[in-house]
């Protein structure tokens, strides 16, 4: 066994990894808003979630790990297996398409982009008696 078919063995396994992690994100994701699922820290000022829209938060943070690890598989197999012009073309092209889509669905989920910082919670007002 040599070094190129090792790395095409991790590649495919980090593959199957991605793809299982948004599969089963989706399947896990069902119970978890029927039971009304809600984020530890919700916004400040924010509604409860609706169902659809916390199986929606659950799902796509599914996607997004899974994208993640997609990448990681592409760049394990471009740099370590074939690295030509082409194969480094064609996977800045995958990864600028799946960055894209990781800040799209950051910005579903959270509601700001991943490089803006929390806004931090109004501390809550002091009697005016005191």
């Amino acid at each position: 066994m040599d070094f190129r078919h090792i790395i095409e063995t991790v590649g495919e396994f980090v593959d199957f990894a991605g793809v299982a992690v948004m599969v089963i994100g989706a399947l896990i994701s069902i119970p978890l808003a029927l039971r009304g699922y809600q984020p530890r820290k919700p916004p400040a000022g924010a509604e409860k979630l609706t169902l659809y829209r916390s199986y929606r938060q659950l799902l796509g943070r599914s996607i997004l790990l899974g994208l993640e690890l997609l990448v990681a598989a592409d760049i394990i197999r471009t740099v370590a297996v074939t690295p030509t012009f082409e194969s480094v073309g064609v996977l800045a092209i995958i990864v600028l398409i799946r960055t894209f889509l990781s800040f799209s669905l950051e910005l579903e989920i959270t509601g700001r982009w991943p490089w803006q910082k929390e806004t931090p919670q109004s501390p809550p007002a002091r009697a005016a008696a005191e």
